[in-house]
């Protein structure tokens, strides 16, 4: 946990730029991004539905693109 107190007289631009640089010092941010994306190992049949699912959704795109209809959305609402 990275705490920086005000000095007396002290700006606020030059007091968050010593808390930028206390936080990069201190590797918080390498982390956060290093851990961002990391997804934990599924097991292979949820491996398997969701290649089907995929699948599944990139036929019906391509046979809506052949007859000239809109396409629906696929995704979270």
């Amino acid at each position: 946990m990275v705490e920086v107190k005000r000095k007396d007289n002290e700006s606020f631009d030059s007091l968050l730029r010593r808390f930028n640089r206390k936080i990069q010092q201190s590797g918080v941010l390498i982390r956060a991004r290093k851990i961002r994306f990391f997804e934990s190992p599924k097991s292979r049949n949820l491996q398997k539905v969701a290649a089907r699912r995929r699948s599944q959704i990139r036929t019906e795109k391509e046979e809506q693109k052949k007859l000239m209809r809109p396409i629906k959305k696929f995704g979270r609402r």
